[in-house]
């Protein structure tokens, strides 16, 4: 063969990555463009925090349209963080292992088109799928910082637009900018969300609610789909066959853990209704039992590169017990809303409207959102504030334990918020204080996890710690449900507050046990910030 030929043939057969290679880089973009693409991966964040917020207030009027049952609307908010935690674990690796843009736009369509189907559905079982098929949208957002981009304070999980957003703003003063708008956007979501669905549910019909989430997801979809031209580069860096990418989502594992973890949530829901000694009860608890079991069976026979969940990873100090903690915050959130939103409304006789004004209030003067800049929004946090200033001054342990304490003495008084004057008495000091230390408690939780674990595992470390945040969500209200269901049924009813007050007993028992758990079997090895940072270890 002729080596002018040869040499031709070798320059004209380019592998994928080499042809990456040879595009333009998001950074090159016009100014305009990233504005905004910014803007569209912040509210990506956005809607995120709003498919769960925007349903709280307006699942009593969803569950009495449909005639879903009050144990069984705890599916509404169970189904999508099931199908959304457990897919954590595996989808932050799409965007390492494909291309993040096509990631981005393939689960925005997918939200759009479930959240159609929702709001045209009038029927329970429908409308549960397609709220854990919502949750698998999102999840196809989320993505991992790839090792090498994890920057010391920045290793949450992330959507996929996020690994976007670093690749665009490569110089670290507008990068942080840019982050910082990103992370006002969930608690933006979380904010206004409640607000939003329930004005929706009251002035127009639940099923806008669903409506908005399609025309928004579909129409950023489109957007981010003209805005990057396709000559530019944002994919894969890694020359992998398919097969092998197929094999690092560790599809067996992922579906595994998902399985089990609907099986527990049914059996717990289902239990409370028609009783704990029935084989429908029993032999789902039974499955969720081997296949978790055979989740962790499977992950340790797995090369470390393949495993959602390495083995290694709990073997790190603190590491265990960090991760129940983090069961802990959502859970607070999340059950504390179920318990309390039918009740006003049917038993307070609150309007939706109302419903969530009284929740607001609570996550106003906690979080006083306030917003200094656009199209950057910088958020203002009271609480994070004097968590970061606690943890400046204090081991981390001690911090995480003054916010247990705070959330003990939450839980006290929730049970006793049965009557409209007790909600100022007891339901209003109990939100300030659980949202404040259940806030201390996320805020230290997160930064401690990466101060025990090594860089090189930062991304399975945010994949794990987000995917047992919503687990404690999930799980842990549905457990909350079902234990107030069972107590009704022998103690006045669904009129009663007495079954939501066993709900929050057991809220008041879990959070003690993990404040024990922290003062005795924590290890004080995780120093203040600022001796840290000064070098005092």
């Amino acid at each position: 063969m002729d080596p002018t030929t040869e040499s031709k043939e070798s320059n004209t057969s380019h592998s994928p990555l080499q042809d990456l290679q040879t595009k333009d880089k998001l950074s090159s973009i016009a100014s305009w463009r990233k504005i905004i693409l910014l803007i569209i991966f912040c509210f990506a964040q956005y809607l995120d925090a709003f498919n769960n917020s925007a349903l709280f207030a307006a699942i009593p009027p969803i569950a009495s349209d449909i005639g879903i049952s009050d144990s069984n609307s705890v599916w509404l908010i169970s189904a999508y963080q099931l199908t959304f935690a457990a897919l954590l674990l595996t989808t932050g690796r799409i965007s390492d292992l494909y291309s993040p843009k096509w990631a981005f736009i393939i689960g925005l369509m997918i939200m759009s088109f479930s959240s159609l189907g929702s709001g045209f559905v009038r029927s329970q079982v429908p409308l549960i799928v397609l709220r854990a098929i919502m949750g698998i949208g999102t999840t196809v957002l989320i993505s991992n910082f790839p090792p090498s981009e994890i920057t010391s304070g920045a290793a949450l999980n992330i959507p996929s637009g996020l690994a976007m957003i670093i690749t665009m703003y490569p110089d670290p003063a507008a990068q942080g900018k840019a982050l910082g708008g990103f992370a006002a956007a969930a608690t933006i979501g979380n904010v206004t969300g409640l607000f939003i669905g329930a004005a929706l549910a009251e002035f127009a019909s639940w099923p806008w609610i669903f409506y908005l989430i399609t025309i928004i997801s579909f129409v950023m979809a489109v957007a981010v789909l003209i805005l990057i031209p396709l000559r530019v580069s944002i994919g894969n860096s890694l020359n992998i066959s398919q097969g092998e990418r197929l094999k690092r989502l560790d599809a067996v594992g992922v579906t595994t853990l998902t399985v089990s973890l609907v099986l527990l949530v049914f059996a717990v829901t289902t239990g409370s209704v028609e009783g704990w000694g029935k084989a429908k009860i029993i032999v789902p608890l039974v499955l969720f039992l081997l296949l978790f079991i055979a989740f962790f069976q499977w992950e340790a026979r797995l090369p470390e590169i393949m495993a959602a969940v390495p083995p290694k990873m709990w073997r790190y100090q603190n590491f265990k017990i960090l991760i129940l903690l983090s069961l802990q915050t959502f859970m607070f959130w999340v059950a504390t809303q179920l318990l309390l939103s039918w009740y006003w409304q049917f038993i307070f006789d609150w309007s939706t409207i109302s419903v969530a004004v009284h929740f607001e209030l609570v996550t106003v003067i906690t979080t006083n959102v306030i917003l200094k800049s656009l199209p950057l929004a910088v958020v203002s946090f009271p609480m994070i504030a004097v968590s970061v200033l606690l943890q400046r001054h204090f081991p981390l342990k001690w911090v995480i334990l003054m916010g247990e304490v705070l959330v003990v003495a939450s839980t006290l008084l929730l049970p006793f918020a049965d009557s409209k004057p007790n909600y100022w008495r007891f339901a209003f000091p109990g939100f300030i204080l659980g949202t404040a230390g259940t806030t201390a408690i996320y805020a230290t939780t997160n930064i401690a996890l990466f101060a025990v674990t090594p860089p090189e595992v930062a991304g399975i470390v945010g994949a794990i710690f987000n995917c047992s945040l919503q687990l404690g969500a999930a799980a842990g209200s549905a457990i909350i449900t079902s234990i107030q269901t069972s107590v009704e049924k022998n103690h006045g009813g669904v009129a009663s507050f007495t079954g939501r007050a066993a709900g929050f007993w057991f809220m008041f028992a879990f959070v003690t046990l993990e404040s024990i758990g922290v003062l005795f079997f924590m290890k004080d090895t995780m120093p203040a910030l600022k001796a840290k940072q000064n070098g005092s270890v």
